[in-house]
């Protein structure tokens, strides 16, 4: 029997797909100053940043995230 294509999509993107609990998510190269985010995010499989909302962040307007470490 063949698995149907989007729950093998689903558990393949599962797979290469990040949560992180603490993070600070950047969006200024230059100064590294202009935060867009800080808590949790779950990073997609083609870039994108989920935040816990539902909101999507683009590859293009994040520069960086930081792991702030949990106590």
């Amino acid at each position: 029997m063949i698995a149907p294509a989007e729950a093998v999509r689903e558990a393949l993107l599962d797979v290469f797909e990040e949560r992180y609990e603490g993070v600070v998510v950047y969006a200024d190269a230059d100064d590294g100053e202009t935060v867009l985010h800080e808590g949790s995010v779950r990073i997609k499989a083609n870039g994108w940043l989920e935040l816990p909302s539902g909101r999507l962040l683009s590859p293009e307007a994040v520069h960086h995230v930081d792991r702030v470490p949990t106590d």
